[in-house]
């Protein structure tokens, strides 16, 4: 845990790998719902050659709910100050859905802190009135009933139909249920209100000049591939790239091909080297 402004943030950390002290750090931000543990296949991937550090949003995880704090703006101070605490800068940033929300923030006021930004399967708009009020409406359902009433919609924004059809992906889908239904409801609340309620990032998008990443599930249709495009669109050089059979929780559902595409980013930034 790290104190931030009153509030107790998680992370995880991996260390540096052994024999190599100074391998750069990747920092992993994940998506409402959700929690570092999204990205375990890619840390147990990355860590052979970097320090991987996961941070958990307030209300979700291993963070506990605070007052208040959820806005994006928010969330972004608080990774700034993990990433100072950790003395872990500059660093390769990887965001999914709302971690990308605070990526972009990072990437376009504090371009120092990073080496790199790879953004997973989110978007640098508001959220669509449209959603918004549907996911207003499942918070609030969730603060009373929880996550049971709500699972069939929030599963259907959360992953694809190719991911939901296969029974070989129930363990993983039990997991993500069981990790949520441990945090507090007004935490998870909260989170998908600062979500919903966030302020748009596109204009300043023009702020970074780190080498970036975009991807974008093939399938996602809460951050559709139409974001993802506009945020390559507005960076000077991103990379966009579109993941095949993936919904909007790409680095779980289709871990091994976004642990490559994210592995040869970070070695192509770095000089080819491991």
């Amino acid at each position: 845990m790290v104190e931030v402004d009153g509030a107790r943030i998680a992370y995880t950390d991996t260390g540096a790998p052994p024999g190599k002290p100074d391998a750069p750090t990747v920092v992993l931000g994940h998506g409402l719902l959700f929690s570092g543990w999204m990205f375990h296949p890619q840390v147990e991937a990355l860590r052979e050659h970097y320090r991987c550090v996961t941070v958990d949003w307030r209300g979700q995880g291993d963070t506990p709910a605070t007052r208040s704090g959820y806005d994006m703006d928010t969330l972004t101070a608080d990774a700034v100050a993990l990433i100072g605490r950790l003395g872990a800068g500059p660093v390769h940033y990887v965001g999914l859905s709302m971690g990308g929300f605070v990526g972009q923030r990072i990437a376009a006021r504090h371009g120092e802190l990073l080496r790199s930004l790879t953004l997973l399967d989110t978007s640098a708009d508001g959220e669509p009135a449209e959603k918004a009020a549907e996911y207003r409406l499942l918070a609030h359902v969730y603060r009373f009933t929880g996550v049971r009433p709500v699972l069939g919609k929030v599963k259907a924004a959360m992953f694809g139909p190719a991911f939901l059809s296969s029974s070989a992906n129930e363990p993983v889908i039990e997991e993500w249920v069981r990790r949520l239904r441990r945090c507090e409801r007004t935490g998870i609340r909260k989170a998908v209100l600062g979500v919903v309620e966030r302020q748009p990032v596109h204009q300043e998008l023009s702020r970074i000049s780190v080498p970036t990443l975009v991807a974008v599930g093939a399938d996602d249709v809460a951050t559709p591939l139409a974001d993802a495009r506009r945020i390559a669109d507005a960076v000077d050089g991103a990379r966009l790239e579109v993941v095949a059979g993936s919904g909007h929780s790409s680095t779980l559902e289709q871990p091994g091909a976004l642990t490559a595409l994210i592995r040869d980013f970070l070695r192509s930034v770095d000089g080819g080297r491991d």
